[in-house]
């Protein structure tokens, strides 16, 4: 397997693959939740999303815009938990989204800082720093605090959401490792994962029950043009979202993309109690979210801090695409 040349990613570089993540992440949430209000199969959705994002890169290698590998078999073992992982996170926030509104639901997520804090110990990356231990518990109290005033509380919901962010602390660790460690490019990772989705996808919704009535349903509503429109932008920003997510992982960290995620999460929570509805304003839910925020901008702010201390990583992403 040919092994691509390391070159350190610039600064501006970098900021751009975090807020595109970021807008993109954002985005994503809202037009999830519009599908799912009208189309509730879940899991159909995200398998429609995986093969979209398979055929689009697979399209894209055939014409030549990009110099993505092809699959090796050494190489899909590797990524195997990865794609397992990552899939098990979607299936989860998305079932949430049926119980859980918008802000609490970016709440509930912004404990991932934490859940990748603990990891990034336990796989030996040290004790984080006061202010960053600070910023997090600061961040988790929020949540606690809005959950105490969330009124449409669903436990069912809320078990699912945390479910998601176990799965997604354990996909970002790997994906930074696979990325430092293997020197695999974002899109070549969006690939092998889309691509090793789709038989777990496809058992799932059928044992699930989803498949065929999933179908007859879609087929049914892509007659309506809104829905066919949003269903359509939900393809296009998965692969972005995948696109985007991975590149941030790899060129900077897996806890940057989660600081990512915390800070979207100040304009998707304002956002939320504006669109889509499903929120009942309560003040230890408002004070919740606002607590909440804070931690999310402290915790960035240390971590941009600690960042600047040390000096920049080596890696290989950008020699994927031809330019």
């Amino acid at each position: 397997m040919e092994v691509q040349p390391e070159m350190e990613p610039t600064s501006s570089i970098s900021l751009i693959a975090a807020v595109s993540y970021g807008i993109a992440s954002m985005a994503m949430v809202f037009i999830n939740k519009a599908v799912i209000m009208q189309y509730p199969h879940s899991m159909t959705v995200l398998t429609l999303q995986q093969l979209a994002t398979s055929l689009f890169i697979h399209c894209g290698r055939r014409m030549g815009y990009t110099r993505a590998r092809g699959i090796d078999l050494a190489t899909a073992k590797k990524l195997l938990p990865v794609s397992i992982f990552y899939n098990a996170n979607v299936a989860f926030a998305l079932a949430s989204l049926k119980g859980v509104n918008i802000p609490m639901y970016i709440a509930i997520k912004r404990l991932t800082p934490l859940a990748v804090l603990i990891a990034g110990y336990l796989f030996g990356k040290g004790k984080p720093t006061t202010q960053v231990a600070l910023s997090v518990l600061l961040t988790a109290a929020g949540c606690v605090i809005a959950a105490l005033g969330d009124f449409s509380f669903d436990l069912f919901g809320y078990g699912l959401a945390l479910t998601s962010v176990f799965f997604q602390t354990m996909y970002l660790v790997l994906v930074e490792k696979s990325g430092a460690e293997d020197g695999l490019s974002s899109i070549e990772i969006m690939f092998y994962n889309s691509f090793l989705s789709l038989p777990f996808l496809s058992f799932l919704i059928i044992v699930t029950g989803e498949f065929p009535n999933s179908l007859s349903l879609l087929l049914a509503k892509c007659s309506y043009l809104p829905f066919l429109v949003m269903l359509v932008l939900s393809l296009v920003m998965g692969i972005v979202l995948n696109f985007t997510m991975f590149l941030c992982t790899i060129v900077n960290s897996a806890l940057t993309t989660t600081i990512v995620g915390v800070l979207k999460g100040v304009g998707s929570t304002t956002l939320g109690f504006v669109l889509l509805g499903g929120v009942e304003v309560h003040a230890l839910n408002v004070s919740g979210l606002v607590v909440n925020t804070a931690g999310g901008v402290w915790y960035s702010y240390a971590k941009y801090r600690q960042k600047k201390a040390k000096p920049a990583k080596t890696l290989s992403d950008l020699e994927a695409h031809k330019k």
